[in-house]
């Protein structure tokens, strides 16, 4: 592994170092560098400190772990690989995702999943160890969010959840029932066997920031699902 230290240095600069490296790479000294980790595959980065926006954009299957917070955009339109971040994110995380997974263990901000997509085998997973800002899951064509709400006291998610919201699932872990969701998704308590089917996201959760998966499980969790898979068939005069 080679040691960069980023302080002082332009984003551009600091990504085509991190390309041209045949090792893995630790980045210290991260402040606000855009784009890093962008279409990376086959290598893990560790960045200490705050990195800027777009994160991992189009990542390709390299893992990025990141001790600090991230600003907008991470993981926008990733393909596949792995983002973990010891901290909060900003707004659009998820952007269009179609594969891979991110595990955050703060909040996140506006917009999170927004336009999340699968196709056949790949399925991105989109775990917020604490809470969301408005929109969450806007849009939303497939994929997994899942929301913990760890040591939170304010509801989970904000305004306008699920807005659009046409594929995938969304599993929250509270009872939801200060939240006002649309009318084009359907929301009920997830059952043991919902909780199943993504148990291994929750396991990789706590094993990435020292939680007790027991104590995560233990408490109602709701489920979210699209009511159809047109959700705008309404608008129209011919259908």
């Amino acid at each position: 592994m080679i040691t960069i230290d980023a302080k002082n240095t332009r984003f551009d600069s600091l990504n085509e170092t991190i390309r041209n490296s045949n090792d893995d790479v630790e980045i210290v000294n991260c402040l606000g560098q855009r784009f890093i980790g962008a279409g990376l595959s086959n290598k893990s980065l560790t960045i200490k400190g705050t990195p800027g926006n777009a994160l991992g954009a189009y990542l390709n299957g390299a893992n990025i772990e990141i001790y600090g917070n991230v600003q907008d955009a991470v993981g926008d339109t990733m393909n596949d690989g792995e983002i973990i971040v010891h901290g909060s994110i900003g707004d659009a995380a998820g952007y269009a995702m179609r594969g891979g997974k991110i595990f955050v263990k703060g909040n996140a901000g506006y917009r999170a999943g927004i336009h999340m997509k699968a196709y056949k085998e790949k399925i991105p997973v989109l775990v917020i160890g604490g809470t969301t800002g408005s929109f969450l899951g806007e849009y939303q064509a497939g994929g997994i969010i899942i929301v913990l709400g760890i040591d939170s006291k304010k509801n989970i998610v904000g305004n306008f959840p699920c807005t659009g919201m046409h594929g995938g699932k969304m599993l929250l872990r509270s009872t939801c029932d200060k939240i006002s969701f649309p009318k084009n998704v359907n929301t009920r308590a997830a059952t043991k066997e919902d909780l199943d089917e993504v148990i291994t996201y929750i396991k990789e959760f706590c094993k990435c920031f020292g939680y007790n998966e027991s104590e995560i499980l233990n408490e109602k969790w709701t489920l979210v699902s699209p009511d159809s898979n047109n959700p705008y068939k309404q608008m129209y005069v011919q259908n």
